[in-house]
């Protein structure tokens, strides 16, 4: 028997996995098709992501790949009307590594993901989707369809909208799905450089977006055409070029190839349970979202980094009530995130329908980069006293610091990896970590943050760590392995940490 088994490996499943495998759990990640998705259709990746990716150990080639600030060129029935970088404002803070979003083709997000996992030893399980299971109170006992039988202690569908393991929980997918599609495509071209992602609307005709990828020959193009109407199943390469010419005629752009093509309906919906027993559901398994803001991968890439930690420490002997805060957290944030993008893609359809120039950038919303979502109402976040800063629940900023030997780290250096951070700010708490440099068997990093001669792990040279917390005493801070504040006490509170975990279940109290 093996302790979990994923299903669906896209971008939540991927990253889920990832984070179980880190952790020394037994897990498998199956998938029913025969080869990965080969498409560029989630290309956006918030600044919140990237702080993930910066966890996992695959921002780097992340960033290697994406475009940041890749401006916006619009045209109105064929004359230019504007170019604006909506990242323009934007840029790096000693709290905020990452300035804003990021654009990189899904296919390319997915490889990174796969040969992370590679490296933990587990691999993704091809044209092996799950065509039954059943549970008790013990295991889950699933059904591949290559016919072997699969016993887990966990199972957690990742696999999609259409997700079999949400169909078979019987569990509701409640919204609706709209009539206007968009046609997806990843084209080679030429008449173009690759400097801006070129948007053009047309009265009465439609809108085409043609968006480039760094280090990439093909471009993602968007269309929604109001004619051509009866070739509605037709996603053919002349198909494609037709639309261009006849909202972007002005251009000569010429199609030379189509490495995937595909048809996307506004669907809102969202299951009002994400777990059953020992079954959960994460990513479009629990909720889709209209493509505004492009928040649905990066909300799914989140639920399995809010997953992956609790599921480890279940299978590790926590108590299973752990489990039960993934869909406390997490399920507002899906409500949040189709509130938003639904109310975005209302905002542009609006200009398609008074014939104005559209911007996608304007279906985002203000916290389109989901750097402000939180769990202050969690069971997990206990404030204790906390007056000023990020209180418990809130996302754990960064800050540039200096090692003992002067040469620079991060707090998310310190972060980085499978187990909680206690930062320990004050002199008192030098002290107390140089006592004992050992934390629970290992499950919590202590790193103490002080001024220079203080002997502290981590130097708080221009003071950027105690700005962004709001400490002003002795302070202890507790981190999740997720990067949210479990826990802030003052740090004459010796026994506040301990006490914590026991509560929610993480250690017993013996």
């Amino acid at each position: 028997m093996i302790d979990v088994l994923v299903v669906g490996a896209g971008p939540t499943g991927l990253t889920l996995a990832i984070e179980l495998a880190r952790r020394g759990v037994d897990v498998r990640i199956v998938d029913r098709a025969g080869e990965p998705f080969a498409g560029s259709r989630g290309k956006g990746i918030t600044a919140r992501t990237q702080e993930v990716f910066d966890d996992l150990g695959v921002i780097d080639e992340v960033l290697h790949y994406g475009f940041r600030h890749l401006p916006h060129r619009r045209y109105l029935d064929g004359a230019l009307v504007a170019e604006t970088d909506p990242h323009v404002h934007r840029s790096p803070t000693p709290d905020r590594p990452y300035d804003g979003g990021l654009l990189i083709p899904q296919w390319r997000t997915e490889r990174i993901l796969r040969t992370r996992l590679a490296e933990t030893g587990v691999h993704v399980e091809r044209a092996a989707g799950v065509v039954e299971f059943r549970q008790n109170r013990d295991r889950v006992h699933a059904v591949l369809d290559t016919g072997e039988q699969v016993s887990a202690r966990y199972l957690v569908g990742c696999d999609g909208g259409r997700s079999t393991v949400r169909k078979t929980l019987g569990v509701p997918f409640e919204g609706e799905s709209g009539e206007q599609a968009m046609l997806l495509g990843d084209v080679e071209l030429d008449g173009l450089e690759p400097d801006a992602w070129y948007q053009w609307t047309a009265g009465g005709r439609g809108f085409v977006a043609l968006c480039p990828f760094r280090h990439e020959r093909s471009w993602q193009l968007q269309a929604v055409p109001f004619s051509d109407v009866a070739a509605q199943g037709d996603l053919s390469l002349p198909r494609f070029q037709r639309i261009v010419d006849d909202i972007a005629d002005t251009h000569g752009i010429r199609l030379s190839k189509a490495s995937w093509t595909s048809t996307y309906r506004v669907n809102v919906r969202m299951a009002d349970r994400w777990r059953v027993g020992r079954v959960l559901l994460a990513g479009d398994a629990a909720h889709v979202h209209p493509p505004a803001g492009g928040l649905g991968m990066n909300t799914g890439i989140q639920d399995a980094y809010n997953l992956g930690w609790k599921l480890a420490l279940v299978c590790s002997g926590a108590r299973q009530s752990l489990l039960d805060t993934f869909e406390q957290e997490r399920l507002p944030v899906a409500a949040w995130t189709l509130g938003v993008s639904t109310e975005g893609l209302r905002r542009i359809s609006q200009r398609f329908v008074t014939g104005g120039s559209t911007d996608l950038a304007e279906g985002a919303h203000r916290d389109g980069q989901q750097l402000e979502l939180g769990y202050r109402s969690s069971d997990l976040s206990a404030n204790g006293a906390a007056p000023t800063g990020p209180q418990a629940g809130d996302r754990a900023p960064d800050a540039p610091c200096a090692d003992s030997s002067g040469t620079p780290r991060r707090l998310f250096d310190v972060f980085r990896g499978p187990h909680f951070t206690l930062l320990g700010f004050g002199d008192s708490c030098v002290d107390l970590f140089r006592a004992s440099s050992v934390a629970h068997g290992g499950l919590i990093r202590r790193v103490s943050v002080g001024a220079p001669e203080s002997g502290a792990d981590l130097v708080d040279v221009d003071g950027h760590a105690r700005t962004a917390y709001g400490v002003t005493g002795d302070t202890l801070v507790l981190v999740r392995p997720d990067g949210y504040l479990a826990l802030r006490t003052p740090a004459t509170s010796t026994t506040a940490v301990r006490d914590y975990l026991v509560r929610v279940g993480v250690i017993d109290s013996a």
